[in-house]
């Protein structure tokens, strides 16, 4: 029997729209984000980063779902209508691409804030009486419905949602809220060198997830009132919140783990070394991010393809893989894999060795290649024999990226291979 708790929540989540902001173009993450945009970046084997904010909204019950698109959108909007087409409109369901079309005068999305505000007519035909701002380029899993919960228990006008961090951690990083013992918003600063600490907890502060909960009207009034603001960059962070604050109602939501009531698993992948970190935590035993919860599963588009394939058994030439993780499709052809994650239908040929890298969809491994700590972009054909990250100025030369913690990027643009439309 549903607890009366779970009934207002589920209230709740039916009546609140869920809008993705989906328009980044993610210029840390340096060529990996020529062709796509960052929430289109592959992550973890077969998923992409905007399937988890899409899996969270439709695992905590949101149905009614709007991604907000715009920076190179092509490969986003494909793997939308592939993954994310199953919704029942009949039962009021619905994911809707919202892409910058200058609805409203002749520009394109300026900011956050003003992406919501070209879309306020569709927005209102769906008449919901909350709506749930998400970014879309965090890994995280995450209940909604205790955030809307709390949000209309305590009357709010605006509920953002916030990480515990250490002060240095977050400093010139995070938004960063200063917060009374109720959780009440009394101040916000973008990016401050020295956060307010939370009360009583010198040490810690709270930051913003990039995640709000608006009732509907509310919302639009404000919208409306920046979008005449000269000057305004038109941005929830830098412009909406501290415009509110000790004006109306604004609560801070702290993301805690439901068990250990510890800060959550959340990563933000906006740079290569943090992409890379993020996906190799996934090769842990027990990583902190388990995508083997069947509770609570990771929605994506699923291509139909064969299971991985291991083949050779000889003493210098043995098909094999540990500590790493390989998808549908793989062919490890007398190679060697060791704390590697493989997308699907990537081929490595006899003799090759992969270690502690990330290999995108679809890319060919020649024979005799030796890659160590790199990212391999989809579609890549690595040459027979040549070797990545083990000389950073060879690789370097060789026109890759070489990011500030020593992560070796290929692209196929890089290797001369125009195969970017792939993606």
């Amino acid at each position: 029997m549903t607890r009366p708790v779970d009934r207002h929540i589920s209230q709740i989540t039916r009546k609140t729209l869920a809008l993705v902001l989906a328009g980044g173009q993610g210029s840390r993450l340096k060529e990996l984000t020529e062709w796509r945009a960052k929430p289109a970046v592959p992550f973890g084997g077969k998923f992409r980063i905007i399937d988890f904010p899409l899996s969270n909204s439709v695992n905590s019950g949101i149905r009614r779902i709007g991604v907000l698109t715009q920076y190179k959108a092509h490969s986003l909007v494909r793997h939308l209508m592939q993954g994310w087409s199953y919704f029942k409109p009949e039962l009021g369901e619905f994911l809707e691409i919202l892409p910058a079309s200058q609805r409203l005068g002749g520009e394109w999305y300026r900011g956050t804030a003003d992406a919501l505000y070209q879309n306020i007519d569709i927005i209102d035909t769906h008449r919901p009486d909350y709506v749930l701002i998400l970014s879309g380029d965090h890994i995280y899993k995450m209940d909604y419905g205790p955030l809307l919960a709390a949000h209309v228990e305590r009357d709010a006008d605006l509920t953002i949602s916030c990480l515990e961090v250490p002060v240095a951690e977050a400093a010139n990083t995070f938004g960063v809220m200063q917060v009374d013992k109720s959780l009440r918003i009394q101040g916000f600063e973008e990016k401050p060198a020295e956060p307010a600490p939370l009360p009583g907890q010198p040490d810690y502060c709270l930051a913003s997830m990039g995640n709000y909960v608006f009732n509907t009207r509310f919302l639009f009034d404000v919208l409306k009132r920046d979008a005449s603001l000269e000057g305004s960059h038109h941005d929830f962070g830098k412009d909406i919140i501290p415009s509110l604050i000790g004006q109306h109602t604004l609560y801070a939501y702290p993301f805690r783990d439901p068990v250990t009531r510890k800060r959550a698993y959340w990563r933000d992948v906006g740079n290569l070394d943090a992409f890379w970190d993020a996906n190799m935590e996934l090769l842990g035993i027990t990583p902190e991010l388990n995508l083997y919860d069947l509770d609570w599963p990771i929605l994506t588009a699923q291509a139909q393809l064969p299971p991985a394939k291991f083949v050779f058994d000889d003493e210098h030439r043995r098909g094999m893989a540990t500590d790493s993780m390989v998808s549908g499709g793989c062919l490890i052809s007398g190679a060697r894999l060791n704390r590697s994650l493989l997308f699907s239908n990537v081929h490595v040929h006899s003799y090759a060795e992969i270690e502690d890298s990330v290999i995108m969809p679809e890319a060919d491994i020649g024979r005799g290649a030796r890659i160590r700590r790199a990212i391999i972009d989809r579609g890549c054909r690595v040459p027979e024999g040549m070797q990545i990250g083990f000389d950073s100025e060879q690789d370097r030369a060789a026109g890759f990226t070489v990011s500030e913690g020593g992560i070796v990027l290929v692209t196929p643009t890089m290797l001369q291979q125009n195969v970017h439309y792939w993606d």
